[in-house]
């Protein structure tokens, strides 16, 4: 199977609530790394899975809209704790909603919160 990666950085804000985690519960920025796998077993006619300019076309558009904001005003976290396994599986939902490829068979996206804490949520789409 073959997998094409593509990946960003930027900041964004949470706060955690419904448990006693000190600092996590305060209003705090990450440093949030996102990687998004795609994987599927044939390629197009040019030898894409999916061309990695539509990609990066659909990674920067999700990012610009995360950057800078916190997680908890935004309409795809309400009632949900801005965990990075909530935060996954809503980048995901979000790629997949924009991403046409018709060789496309999983998706994965991992986020990083720290240099050594991430989550990741994957997808089957066929």
């Amino acid at each position: 199977m073959y997998t094409v990666a593509v990946e960003r950085s930027f900041v964004a804000q949470h706060f955690l609530f419904g448990g006693d985690w000190g600092p996590e519960n305060l209003l705090h920025s990450h440093p949030y790394r996102v990687e998004v796998q795609l994987q599927g077993e044939t390629l197009d006619s040019h030898g894409y899975l999916v061309d990695i300019v539509d990609i990066d076309y659909h990674l920067d558009e999700l990012v610009a809209y995360f950057r800078d904001r916190s997680l908890n005003e935004l309409a795809e976290f309400n009632g949900l704790n801005p965990s990075i396994e909530h935060f996954s599986r809503i980048f995901l939902k979000l790629l997949r909603q924009r991403l046409s490829a018709p060789n496309l068979q999983a998706l994965r996206v991992k986020i990083w919160e720290t240099d050594i804490a991430w989550a990741a949520y994957q997808e089957k789409l066929q």
